[in-house]
């Protein structure tokens, strides 16, 4: 990935209840903050100090008054078998009872300044400071130097920051001395192919239409009547298929909130123009709102600048599956965690929504360094005050199967740097829904048929006529997986067996860890792509899109839709309530459609007439998630499984159904 100089958070470890400085502190001695010289600060790659004039801009984490306590009140109004469940307090609320106090804020200010650094901003979740590398050493006790990578030269502390004691207690972490390698990427791809129930190149529902005349012959380990792929899907389709529709529940009264990065001038005109060319609703006045500062966009080049799809099909799915609730587009100003980590913030600190979906992540294990395990802290401090808030997040799980060696050079969307299977982040927080992929077979009636795990070994581009398939061309299949370093949180010991909670991916035995996904709905490619209409270049228009990011806003809607059901409380953090739930779910497995006794595993993909390679076709096998089987009960290929309408009239019967 290319360097740029983005901020990646350090978190220091702190005891329950902190909330200042302490004789205890003082007599402990200065706080390191572990993790905060990057692993390619070696001296190997020294390259020499840092020139002291080199400027940097800094922010300093404020830890507010209780880490711990957040946790602790986060879990209670988010379980369903606790008395303080969904007893939420406001952002103010919150505030008070967890935030930075004054005084907590004064030292802190008092000792970058007193280092030479001069404050740009202050917020509630931290200080913003300017300064040369000469003012580092007196601030952080340690010095910059410059290192060798493969993504360039890049500054970092020669040593772990130190944390003097006198501020210690109020200082959560420290961003901006060490240069980022990695940043978020969107977890979506095109079929390119914008076919809709007319076209003869595909299916209204599975196993309409054959393959036509000249389709190569199927070849072994294959087993399908050669079966044309359905055409891409749209949100009444997907509605009636998991029980929207016969629940009659339009997500009226909740807010989703969608986060990603820069932002599109034509979306709510976009989203208006897909709605009424698949017979729903256009937003109606004030449904539709953005909070974006385009002046403040940085890293265009490295983070996609003018492909507008992702959010276009975030803000489609949702408004899909939740046609009445509100939605608004959060855009961070680059793909980089500094701006990620503020959008959430600004969601939470002023409780812009009830529901955040989120179609991105990144690799924790990399080529070009790990993930800092403190960012990832950082990040779920922010995720515990929106479970205080009743504010639940959602995130994709990827779509490069369980990211080893096979999926990331052989996956249409991976990233190539990954060093080894793994899961992604912050998917793989416990504090917030993990959501993966499905392929969903739609029945004669268009309604669910089945629905199996999303993952497709695909040909490559064929001619048909042609004797045989042209070779593999890649693979394509939702994420999932077990954390190396997240504990099981305490709602998956319910259901998730120890056989997969205490199995690590390279096979190592440990104590149960996080799984996941969670819960799952449609996303894949080719078998049942999304259909996303957006602007580009001044033309609208609309393609198949598949991958978990057609997921995550698909499951923020129908959070949307439960909080109608329970009389508009909102869902919070929805994972206690999932996994209570998880005999509710439909169950997905591997194969689960059959023609006698043979299992059904592939379809032809025909390219349309409208299409670069109208005519040409390729043989798709789907359910093919590189290392993660869909099996009976919970599996770290669909998790529980997806939601169907009897999982959503759960929500109208009370506290435990």
């Amino acid at each position: 990935m290319a360097s740029a100089t983005a901020i990646s958070v350090v978190l220091a470890a702190f005891s329950a209840g902190v909330a200042g400085a302490t004789s205890a502190s003082a007599a402990q001695g200065p706080t390191t903050l572990a993790g905060s010289s990057p692993s390619y600060a070696t001296s190997a790659a020294d390259q020499g100090q840092t020139a002291a004039s080199t400027q940097l801009s800094v922010r300093v984490f404020l830890a507010g008054q209780n880490p711990a306590g957040l946790a602790e009140y986060a879990k209670d109004v988010s379980d369903p078998t606790n008395s303080l469940y969904r007893h939420y307090l406001s952002a103010a609320a919150a505030k008070a009872r967890f935030g930075a106090t004054s005084q907590q804020v004064a030292a802190v200010t008092s000792w970058l300044t007193g280092a030479g650094f001069t404050i740009t901003s202050t917020t509630d979740h931290w200080i913003d400071v300017k300064g040369p590398a000469a003012d580092v050493p007196k601030a952080f006790d340690t010095s910059m130097h410059n290192y060798k990578t493969s993504d360039g030269t890049l500054h970092a502390p020669q040593h772990n920051v130190q944390i003097p004691s006198a501020v210690a207690s109020a200082v959560a972490g420290v961003t901006g001395l060490a240069q980022a390698t990695t940043h978020a990427v969107t977890m979506s791809t095109t079929t390119g192919k914008a076919a809709t129930t007319s076209d003869p190149s595909c299916s209204a529902y599975y196993g309409q239409k054959q393959a036509p005349a000249g389709t190569p012959a199927i070849p072994a380990g294959y087993s399908d009547p050669s079966t044309l792929a359905q055409c891409s899907l749209y949100p009444s389709e997907l509605r009636k298929a998991y029980g929207v529709t016969q629940s009659g529940l339009t997500g009226k009264g909740a807010t989703i909130a969608i986060v990603n990065w820069y932002g599109s001038s034509t979306m709510e005109a976009d989203a208006d123009q897909y709605a009424v060319n698949h017979g729903d609703k256009p937003f109606a006045p004030g449904q539709y709102s953005e909070v974006s500062t385009p002046s403040q966009w940085t890293n265009e080049d490295v983070c996609g600048y003018g492909d507008n799809s992702e959010e276009a099909l975030d803000v489609e799915m949702a408004h899909g599956f939740a046609p009445s609730a509100k939605i608004v587009t959060v855009a961070a100003n680059s793909c980089y965690d500094s701006d990620l980590l503020a959008a959430e913030a600004e969601i939470v600190d002023n409780h812009l929504a009830d529901i955040v979906s989120n179609s991105w992540g990144e690799s924790i294990y990399s080529t070009g360094g790990d993930l800092d395990p403190s960012l990832m802290a950082a990040y779920d401090q922010v995720f515990e005050q929106g479970a205080v808030e009743g504010i639940a997040f959602d995130f994709s799980t990827g779509d490069c199967m369980n990211n080893d060696a096979f999926s990331v050079s052989s996956g249409l969307n991976c990233d190539p740097t990954v060093s080894r299977a793994s899961v992604d982040w912050p998917t793989s927080s416990s504090w917030v829904t993990a959501v993966g992929g499905t392929a969903l077979g739609l029945n004669k009636q268009g309604g669910y048929g089945f629905e199996t795990a999303m993952g497709d070994d695909r040909s490559g581009r064929t001619a048909s006529g042609a004797s045989s398939w042209a070779a593999a061309a890649g693979t394509f299949g939702g994420g999932g997986g077990v954390s190396e370093t997240e504990p099981q949180p305490w709602y998956q010991s319910w259901v998730v067996p120890r056989s997969i909670s205490t199995t690590l991916m390279d096979g190592t035995k440990t104590t149960p860890k996080r799984t996941i996904p969670d819960i799952s709905l449609n996303g894949d490619l080719y078998f049942s792509s999304t259909l996303v209409g957006q602007t580009t270049d001044g033309v609208y228009s609309e393609a198949g899109y598949g991958g978990t990011s057609v997921s995550a806003p698909s499951w923020a809607g129908i959070l949307a839709d439960a909080q109608q059901a329970q009389g508009g409380v909102p869902v919070g953090f929805a994972n206690p309530a999932i996994y209570l739930r998880a005999s509710l779910t439909t169950d997905v497995t591997g194969n689960p459609r059959q023609i006698g006794n043979t299992p059904v595993d592939s379809v032809v993909f025909e390219y349309p007439a409208d299409s670069p390679y109208a005519g040409q076709l390729r043989l798709v096998q789907y359910n093919a998630d590189e290392g993660l089987p869909a099996t009976r009960g919970y599996d770290l290929a669909t998790g529980v499984g997806s939601p169907n309408a009897n999982f959503l009239r759960s929500f109208e019967w009370g506290r435990f159904f």
